[in-house]
């Protein structure tokens, strides 16, 4: 019986794989078998070194999710696709009351948008060639949470929990499994002030079970499940890797 954990065989591509989350993901991917495609809209270099270490497969691709019409169009030179990883966002932090349009827009678009029209992209090409697949979309506590000072980010994560349960619901029956990932409070470069501050640094850890930062590997090991085999029953799920914040 082969190992229902493994991904040897499947072409996945990642999106946002240059740094932090991303790049702990496609690791992983990578480490189970797969052959990882690092998208980024900064080089995925480092990445694909790290890949390549541990004696893993793949390359390196430009995709600036800024436009997401453009993403897409980079989607469909990559060949056929298994495993699609909406990893890649953005956020921008203002009083609502001073939010700008520009703002809201920018972050749409790479945190929602481009979700769509890869998702959709992905999703026409299986269906086309009765392959099926699999798709995990990165969404947040603040897909179930309001949050202060992010209005788009927050609106654009429950938009993220939203399209990844209407996607199961019309592509399960063609084998495309579409999950999400919500990720905690994780210790990448994007939290590295909220860690160096003493005072919200203890409050963010008095809340969380755990009594830990997550690692990108948390999430990374997440994602893979999703991704393999062993999960094949899963789907529509919003799975909260948080070291038990919304437990709290």
């Amino acid at each position: 019986m082969s190992d229902p954990f493994r991904l040897d065989g499947r072409r996945a591509l990642v999106t946002g794989a240059n740094t932090g989350i991303g790049q702990a993901i496609a690791v992983a991917l990578a480490g189970a078998g797969a052959f990882v495609i690092a998208a980024g809209r900064s080089s995925c270099a480092e990445t694909l070194g790290l890949i390549k270490e541990q004696g893993g497969h793949g390359e390196v691709c430009a995709m600036d999710l800024s436009n997401p019409t453009k993403g897409k169009e980079v989607l469909d030179t990559l060949g056929d696709l298994d495993i699609l990883v909406n990893n890649a966002g953005i956020i921008r932090r203002a009083d609502s009351v001073d939010y700008t349009e520009a703002d809201w827009d920018d972050v749409m678009d790479v945190n929602l948008k481009a979700v769509f029209v890869l998702c959709q992209a992905f999703a026409r090409a299986a269906i086309a060639r009765d392959a099926g697949g699999r798709i995990v979309n990165i969404a947040s506590l603040l897909s179930f949470q309001g949050g202060i000072r992010v209005p788009a980010y927050t609106a654009s994560k429950h938009g993220v929990a939203g399209l990844t349960k209407l996607f199961a619901n019309e592509w399960s029956g063609h084998d495309i499994n579409v999950n999400a990932v919500a990720p905690g409070y994780i210790a990448t470069n994007n939290t590295t002030a909220l860690r160096e501050d003493s005072q919200r640094n203890a409050e963010i850890l008095s809340r969380i079970p755990a009594g830990r930062w997550g690692d990108p590997r948390d999430i990374a090991g997440a994602v893979t499940f999703l991704c393999a085999p062993a999960s094949g029953y899963i789907t529509g799920a919003v799975l909260n890797v948080d070291g038990g914040w919304l437990a709290r």
